[in-house]
C-alpha cells in the first residue's frame, strides 16, 4: 500500500510559443551536434525567470539568445552573443544573471543586451559547464557546474558566490547537478540529480557548510530532473525532462501533483508567475514552448522582487 495518495494530476496549456520567424531551423552548432538534436534544430528553452513587470525571460542555450516575453507573450530578442546560456536569474536590482555552460558566471543587462563575465574559473581551473543558479536572501548566489558529469563519473560541483565575492565549492562528487533551490528558511538545499534521477536533500550548517547530505526523491524513467521551484509552503516542483511532466512534491516526500506537457516531452525547467504568483510556467524545448498552469498555493517570493 502507498504511504500516500496518488497525485492529482492537471494538464498544462500552451501559453505561448517561439515565433517562426526566431525559430534557426537548419542552424547547427557544437552544442547541438553533442545534444544530438536531429537535424532540424529550432531553440532550446531553459531558465525562466520573471521581472517585476511581469516580463518573463528564457534563454536558449544552442543559439546563444535571451528573450524577453512580455504579458501580452509578445517575444523580443535581449541578446545573442557567443555562448551557451543555461540558466538565468534576476537579481533585485534588476540585473540578471546567467549560467553559460561555455562561458561560466556572466551578468547581462537587459537594457543594452551587454553580456560581461563575472567568474571564468575557479582559480587557474576551468568550470566543467555551468547549468543553473539561485539567489539567496543575502545575495550569495548558488549555481551548478554540470558539464558531461554523470553516474561515470560522479565530479559534478555545487559553487556559492557570496555578496562579498567569495566563493566556495559546497559538493564536488554529484553525478550531474543541475537546477536548485533553497528550502524557506535556507537550511537545507534542493539539488536535482539528472542522470542519477534523483533531488538531493543537503543539509547546511549556519556557516553554509555541508552536513548529513542525502537522496529526497527518487525518480524513475525519462532523462531526469531538471529546473526546480519553490511555493509559499515550501512544496518542490521538479521538471523531469523527457517524460514530459512536472511534479508537485511536499516537503515531507509526499506527491501532491502530477503535471503534464500537452506538448513534447522536454520539460526542462519552470517559475511561478502571473496573478498572486500562481501560475507555474514551464519551458517545454522540443516544441519550444511556454506551458502554463495554475495551482492552488503561490510561488515563494524570489530575491529580486525582495
Amino acid at each position: 500500500m502507498s504511504l500516500y495518495p496518488p497525485p492529482q494530476v492537471l494538464t498544462a496549456e500552451v501559453w505561448t510559443r517561439v515565433p517562426d520567424n526566431l525559430r534557426k531551423r537548419g542552424r547547427r552548432t557544437d552544442w547541438t551536434d553533442a545534444g544530438r538534436m536531429g537535424d532540424n534544430p529550432h531553440s532550446f528553452l531553459e531558465g525562466p525567470s520573471f521581472d517585476r513587470q511581469g516580463n518573463l525571460y528564457v534563454v536558449d542555450i544552442p543559439f546563444g539568445r535571451v528573450f524577453r516575453i512580455s504579458p501580452a507573450a509578445e517575444w523580443s530578442v535581449v541578446t545573442e552573443y557567443d555562448g551557451n546560456p543555461n540558466g538565468l536569474k534576476l537579481h533585485r536590482d534588476g540585473r540578471i544573471f546567467l549560467a553559460d555552460y561555455k562561458n561560466g558566471l556572466l551578468l547581462l543587462d537587459p537594457a543594452t543586451g551587454k553580456v560581461t563575465p563575472i567568474l571564468e574559473r575557479r582559480h587557474l581551473e576551468r568550470f566543467k559547464g555551468l547549468n543553473d543558479l539561485v539567489f539567496a536572501a543575502n545575495g550569495d548566489v548558488w549555481f551548478t557546474d554540470q558539464g558531461p558529469t554523470g553516474m561515470h563519473d560522479p565530479t559534478g560541483r555545487v559553487y556559492r558566490l557570496g555578496a562579498d565575492g567569495r566563493l566556495d565549492r559546497i559538493l564536488d562528487n554529484v553525478p550531474s547537478p543541475n537546477g536548485l533551490v533553497l528550502n524557506l528558511d535556507e537550511t537545507q538545499l534542493w539539488l536535482a540529480v539528472t542522470r542519477a534521477n534523483c533531488i538531493w536533500r543537503v543539509n547546511l550548517h549556519p556557516d553554509g557548510t555541508v552536513y548529513k547530505a542525502g537522496v529526497f526523491i527518487q525518480l524513475s524513467g525519462a532523462n531526469g530532473p531538471d529546473g526546480l521551484a519553490l511555493d509559499e509552503r515550501g512544496n518542490l516542483a521538479i521538471a523531469h525532462v523527457g517524460g514530459g511532466q512536472v511534479w508537485l512534491i511536499s516537503p515531507l516526500g509526499e506527491p501532491l501533483f502530477r503535471i503534464r506537457s500537452p506538448e513534447g516531452l522536454l520539460t526542462t525547467n519552470l517559475a511561478y508567475g502571473g496573478p498572486q504568483r500562481r501560475h507555474l510556467y514551464i519551458t517545454e524545448s522540443e516544441s519550444g514552448s511556454i506551458l502554463r498552469v495554475e495551482l492552488p498555493v503561490p510561488g515563494r517570493l524570489m530575491y529580486s522582487h525582495q
